[in-house]
């Protein structure tokens, strides 16, 4: 049996939450406000299940929802959107570096960004801006992944 992680991961209590903050977090960042009709449309779900899943994160302590008002962000709401939004950038780009299609990267960044660790995030995060700052090692990267 594995030993368990020392360090708790800065995964809230289910994926489906962590898109929703995930999602209010980058309206509130492009938009400054986030709408119910918006995080339905971004998420492909309804507007009574985004309603549903706010009150839940008004519960949790998230977000302030008040009725036909809107939402903001609690500080601890903020913090954990901002983890998630992060989580997602350094895989996008990470696996977009190597050529993947945009369809693949958004499939996989989505399955993968809800299981990882701080310490695999952190991990990665310097894997990609080696490569990043390395062009010749990146290229001859993708030279052996395209002869595989």
């Amino acid at each position: 049996m594995p030993p368990k992680r020392k360090e708790p991961t800065a995964h809230v209590h289910s994926p489906a939450m962590e898109d929703y903050l995930e999602q209010i977090h980058n309206l509130m960042e492009s938009k400054g406000y986030a709408r119910v009709v918006d995080i339905a449309g971004n998420l492909k779900v309804s507007q009574a299940s985004v309603t549903n899943m706010i009150q839940r994160l008004h519960t949790e302590g998230y977000v302030i929802y008040e009725r036909y008002r809107g939402l903001t962000m609690t500080s601890a709401g903020r913090e954990i959107g901002r983890a998630i939004a992060r989580r997602h950038e350094v895989l996008s780009r990470l696996l977009s570096a190597f050529g993947l299609d945009s369809k693949t990267v958004h499939e996989d960044v989505e399955g993968m960004e809800h299981h990882i660790s701080r310490q695999t995030l952190e991990v990665l995060t310097l894997l990609m801006e080696e490569l990043e700052g390395n062009p010749t090692l990146m290229q001859r990267l993708k030279r052996k992944l395209a002869r595989r």
